[in-house]
């Protein structure tokens, strides 16, 4: 789903010049605009089409509105749906849609909107959200029925989901393949007037929006009336910016810089739980991680409190597992996480008949035991490259890093060319387990390539046959063990969620909703007069 990396000057002004930055450059004009800088796991979205798209950004959260929104405590709120009720056997799901509400291209949303809206994910990287759903039934003109094929406890999770943001039917077929990059229309506070994929989105206010959720105190237009959002690869450049006024948020701050910025008088901060994990994946269709025994060592020689301390400056929390904290599927036995153990790491390899040379490298059958390391080229990510190639240099592994941007180490991974990596995703359900192991999704976003036979019925049953929360809880945790039982990844932590603007541009409030900065939030920011 990944930090940005910042630098810090005792002369601002001067690398600020250096860099070519206009010092100074305001943020709003008339005391109506704003520019953010996307955090890092958000840069590189090639559209904003919650349909098809694999990756989107706050863009898509602020262009569309959804059914159903979530807040920080994982609540459910009600936006497009006024209501929605469920039969006892979880077949049936009957909604009430708000009336009055219309697409930024003039259309009505009403009940045949959503009838035109679920087949369209049919074939597309996003049916699982909607896969449980048989058919939509139109009752009038503003209530609907989804009957489900199955029971699916996760439904209401997944229709508040940033990819079920629902566009307009018109425009959506009108544009074909290019909708989400030449022209994206939802019901959101928010119009797109231009979208230049790796550089900026700038948005518009929907001066006719008077429909916002009960986590906004603003339910009508927002306040910002034109919102550029950019993505500066630089991170130090965006550093920079905030500080010298050239943006005025920051959507994401690595932990270990918050002391710097934190001594800024004109900087403040707002934060929120953390969603997603940092961690090592295997490419398991890769020597030497095609072997249980190597993944499983390399696993056992991370030290996530080691990297806790010195990468992230002791904030967030060490890893030991894939699923964030938060979520009851990652209450597992303790026994079966993944922790630190040296000596048993050089154990395994020892019995696995891997020798160690002269030089401290291991070799097997006359291959020494040499791995590249791929990681991005923010500083959270080298940091953390570099402190584990030398933790695994203490179990006679040589570890070449190899440094690319974001969407060089994507690419990377579709194909299959890497070996392990630094990677990072933010998702606050446990069906992130079925993204990225289910053997549906090899080669991407399953790049560790597993097929365990055991794995994918241990999915199924997780993700097909659950019938109710708690049930779904249940399998999921069996899913879990199962994975870390094979050794696929090694976690390593738990961030929070930082976000860091400049108080003399803009008035954020104290308490942020959503389980990210989301539209809720956004359209409560103002600009400083």
């Amino acid at each position: 789903m990944n930090r940005r990396k910042f630098l810090v000057s005792t002369s601002m002004l001067t690398l600020a010049a250096g860099l070519g930055l206009a010092t100074g450059r305001p943020a709003r004009a008339g005391g109506t605009e704003a520019v953010f800088v996307l955090a890092s796991s958000e840069v590189g979205a090639a559209s904003q089409d919650p349909i098809r798209a694999t990756l989107l950004s706050v863009v898509a959260m602020l262009v569309y509105d959804r059914l159903i929104e979530q807040d920080v405590d994982q609540s459910y709120h009600p936006h497009l749906a006024q209501s929605w009720e469920t039969s006892a056997d979880g077949k049936t799901w009957t909604f009430k849609l708000r009336q009055g509400v219309r697409f930024h291209d003039g259309e009505p949303f009403n009940a045949e909107t959503i009838a035109w809206w679920i087949p369209k994910f049919k074939g597309s990287p996003n049916e699982y959200l909607v896969d449980a759903i048989e058919r939509v039934e139109v009752v009038d003109e503003h209530s609907f029925r989804f009957v489900m094929k199955r029971a699916d406890p996760n439904l209401i999770y997944n229709l508040a989901s940033a990819f079920m943001g629902i566009p307009s039917p018109k425009s959506y077929d009108e544009a074909g393949d290019s909708y989400g990059v030449t022209v994206a229309v939802g019901t959101g506070p928010y119009r797109m007037e231009s979208f230049s994929v790796g550089q900026e989105t700038v948005l518009v206010a929907n001066e006719e929006y008077s429909w916002g959720c009960d986590l906004s105190d603003n339910k009508a237009a927002p306040h910002i009336k034109r919102l550029t959002l950019r993505e500066i690869p630089d991170a130090s450049t965006a550093f920079l910016e905030l500080k010298t006024g050239g943006v005025g948020m920051l959507l994401g701050v690595p932990s270990q810089f918050l002391p710097q910025l934190e001594a800024d008088d004109n900087i403040s901060f707002r934060s929120l739980p953390g969603m997603g994990v940092t961690y090592l994946g295997f490419n398991t269709r890769k020597e030497p991680f095609n072997d249980h025994s190597v993944r499983q060592a390399t696993a056992l020689a991370v030290d996530q409190a080691a990297i806790h301390k010195s990468v992230f400056n002791g904030v967030g929390l060490e890893s030991h597992q894939f699923l964030i904290s938060s979520l009851a599927e990652s209450k597992i036995d303790p026994a079966l996480e993944i922790h630190h153990d040296l000596a048993k790491a050089n154990e395994i390899l020892d019995t696995s008949g891997w020798q160690r040379g002269g030089d401290g490298i291991r070799t097997k059958d006359g291959k020494p035991l040499t791995i590249k390391l791929t990681a991005q080229s923010e500083t959270s990510f080298k940091r953390t490259a570099e402190v584990v190639q030398a933790q695994l240099k203490a179990i006679g592994m040589d570890v070449e890093i190899v440094i690319f941007d974001n969407t060089s180490v994507v690419d990377q991974l579709k194909k299959g060319e890497h070996q392990l990596a630094v990677r990072h995703y933010d998702w606050n359900n446990a069906d992130i387990l079925d993204w990225f192991f289910s053997t549906t999704n090899i080669p991407y976003p399953n790049s560790t390539g597993w097929q365990g036979e055991k794995s994918q019925e241990l999915r199924d049953i997780a993700m097909q046959q659950s019938k109710t929360p708690e049930e779904r809880v249940v399998n999921f945790r069996k899913y879990q063990e199962n994975l870390i039982a094979n050794f696929l990844f090694a976690p390593i932590h738990e961030p929070v969620q930082n976000y860091a603007f400049n108080k003399t541009l803009l008035d954020v409030p104290e308490k942020l909703r959503g389980t990210q900065l989301v539209q809720a939030s956004v359209v409560d920011i103002k600009v400083v007069d």
